[in-house]
């Protein structure tokens, strides 16, 4: 929502907008969204949002008050009363405002309710799509950074795993608390089973509850080594540093000097061309894969890097690392997972050939409209020359009869043309038009400007959104008609 100058485009909308209680606006608040398939949740919003019909807002005279209403309203007490106030799905204001609320001691139930509050917090900042993210927590416990990967996973694990228990017992002590005030101990349920804790880094939530330990731990590994890839490329683009915490690049148009302003002295410096080329084989000698394992060096030392090598792949699934970033069939896992992260609303573009032949990511932040053309003459033209070479040796080996030569001439050959009718039909004209992108319009608007020249991500603008847009002259097919 755009509320610069106090609102003035809402304001101007015609016919003219009905903007209510703005003096509530980017107030803390206890939210919900008043349509629930399971149990109402009550959250507290800190300063900087505001509300809407399906997600009401409660508002308080101070943090102690507010802390003894979530206190209650998330207990079992309130999910019984609310159960007659509102059979349905519906949890609307009138029904909130009928619950019958008596004095708590706000001493007990809020203090409970903060610390919940707070490692709530810490679990939703601990990912790299919070606002506050500054680092995953794994990264580098210091009472154990010498040793392997793996080992530092599993002592963090059990850490993450008593939080969890920890806020198990808040929930159930809660419980407890508001049953007592309400003379309600034998009527209501007390106890709240692990898999009911809602934070991310709770395994049994996470993955839902009965599986061995064995199971989760699997699960759970490959979770945060893909986490740790996806930090890693954003290390790789500047967007994150091992050396400061937070974000770092994030403005359009961004510049590695930039970067450097902030970190003068990187212990892993960010690509200088803001390109980094997903290939099927070793063609490049800064390609993903090659900067992942350096990444991997510096962030764990040399020492046990095939330890740790092994672990991410292993971890992953995968019989060697680059099997993860892409394919010869023109798959990639990391992107797929890049776009399940960022709900179709990836930060790093995958720019990519008809059957995904050829790719290189960039990071929409530090794109500029000379971009494209470093990935048509640094990157896609280069390869092609390279495939070209590689062709010509296969082709002469082939002459001695081997099968195996010949199938590959053959499928070079076919790459070849798929390269060379997307620098013909969809990346020279492209580079040529210089396109710029401006961040404010969101990645779904900028996304489609660049038509089949990005990996198709199935975006699918609604018509009434589409009729809005200001497209660039000839856009190269940006809608599926």
């Amino acid at each position: 929502m755009n509320w610069s100058n106090d609102g003035q485009e809402l304001r101007a909308c015609k016919p003219k907008a009905v903007i209510r209680s703005p003096n509530t606006y980017f107030q803390t608040s206890i939210s919900w969204s008043n349509v629930s398939t399971g149990d109402p949740a009550f959250r507290e919003y800190p300063i900087g949002f505001t509300y809407n019909g399906t997600a009401p807002s409660i508002f308080f005279r101070s943090a102690k008050e507010r802390h003894a209403f979530v206190a209650f309203a998330n207990s079992s007490v309130a999910r019984r009363f609310l159960q007659v106030l509102s059979p349905t799905l519906h949890f609307e204001s009138g029904q909130i405002a009928q619950l019958p609320i008596i004095s708590l001691s706000q001493s007990v139930a809020g203090q409970g309710a903060a610390a919940a509050i707070q490692l709530a917090k810490e679990d939703w900042d601990d990912f790299e799509t919070s606002w506050d993210f500054e680092r995953p927590s794994w990264l580098g416990l210091s009472e154990i950074r010498d040793t392997p990967f793996g080992s530092q996973l599993a002592v963090w694990s059990v850490q993450k795993q008593l939080a969890s228990h920890a806020q198990k017992e808040r929930e159930t002590e809660n419980n407890a608390i508001v049953a007592k005030a309400y003379g309600l101990e034998n009527e209501v349920p007390i106890e709240v089973p692990l898999h009911r804790v809602s934070l991310t880094r709770n395994v049994e939530f996470r993955y839902g509850p009965g599986k061995s330990a064995e199971e989760y731990a699997a699960l759970e590994r490959a979770d945060v080594v893909a986490e740790l890839i996806s930090y890693a490329v954003g290390c790789m683009f500047g967007r994150y540093s091992l050396d400061e915490p937070g974000l770092v690049l994030a403005d359009a148009g961004s510049k590695l000097q930039d970067y450097l302003a902030k970190v003068p002295e990187p212990s892993f410096m960010p690509d200088t061309d803001n390109v980094i080329p997903f290939v099927d084989g070793e063609w490049f000698s800064d390609d993903i894969v090659a900067r992942f394992r350096k990444f991997l060096r510096v962030a764990f030392g040399e020492e046990h890097f095939e330890e740790n090598l092994n672990f991410v792949t292993e971890s992953l699934g995968v019989n060697e690392l680059r099997d993860y970033f892409i394919t010869k069939a023109g798959k990639s896992r990391f992107y797929d997972d890049h776009v399940q992260r960022y709900k179709k609303r990836p930060i790093y573009w995958m720019f990519a050939s008809s059957k995904g032949s050829f790719n290189a990511l960039i990071y929409m932040h530090r794109y500029t409209p000379s971009t494209v053309s470093t990935v048509l003459n640094e990157y896609l033209r280069d390869y092609r020359s390279k495939l070209e070479l590689e062709l010509e040796r296969v082709e002469e080996a082939a002459t001695a009869g081997s099968a195996k030569d010949r199938k590959e001439a053959e499928r070079l050959r076919k790459v070849l043309v798929e390269l060379a009718e997307y620098e013909r039909d969809v990346l020279y004209p492209l580079a040529t038009r210089q396109l710029p992108i401006d961040l404010d319009d969101g990645v779904l608007v900028n996304y489609l400007r660049f038509g089949k020249a990005l990996k198709n991500i199935g975006l699918e603008p609604k018509r009434k959104e589409v009729e809005t847009w200001t497209w660039p002259v000839n856009a190269l097919e940006p809608l599926n008609e």
